[in-house]
């Protein structure tokens, strides 16, 4: 019978980015190239929000919806483009635990949508806070393409969507 101490919330250990090469070995060579460039855009996506403002990045995010708008409707994907949103998330997710630096939902977010964008798969990026009472507002961005749950799934209930970018 499990004890509290086997269910007490274990702190996240990152496993090395040895073994994560390991690992890449083992995957299918159009699995190895996602990762790859995964990672980089994940990269890209840290190096961008530290040296760029987050308003000219979100110029390049794509049009703009302010929370409270009529969302659109949103675009039936194709199969094929169901399966590479899909390779994406999982690619994104995947490097996002092994790469030496944090790599939390913003960062997955970009990278993730920025490889929809290069594969002409229609997306979106979701912000949202959650406040408490007294304690700070928490943040969490999210990318959908259709129905399919890109990056930053499951959303806890009590994030409210403030912008997106379609």
């Amino acid at each position: 019978m499990p004890t509290s101490e086997d269910t007490a919330v274990q702190p996240v250990r990152r496993r090395p980015l040895r073994w994560m090469m390991g690992r890449w070995r083992d995957q299918p060579g159009g699995r190895r190239l996602l990762l790859t460039e995964a990672v980089a855009w994940l990269a890209y996506a840290r190096i961008a929000l530290v040296a760029v403002s987050f308003r000219k990045l979100a110029a390049r995010f794509g049009v703009v919806r302010v929370a409270g708008t009529p969302a659109p409707v949103k675009p039936a994907l194709t199969q094929q483009e169901a399966v590479q949103a899909r390779e994406v998330g999982w690619a994104v997710t995947r490097a996002a635990k092994y790469v030496p630096f944090r790599a939390v939902c913003l960062p997955q977010a970009i990278a993730a949508k920025a490889m929809l964008d290069r594969r002409r798969v229609a997306s979106v990026m979701h912000f949202g806070v959650a406040r408490h009472d007294g304690a700070p507002m928490d943040a969490h961005a999210w990318l959908d393409a259709g129905d399919i749950e890109v990056t930053g799934f499951p959303i806890r209930p009590d994030f409210v969507e403030v912008v997106c970018f379609e």
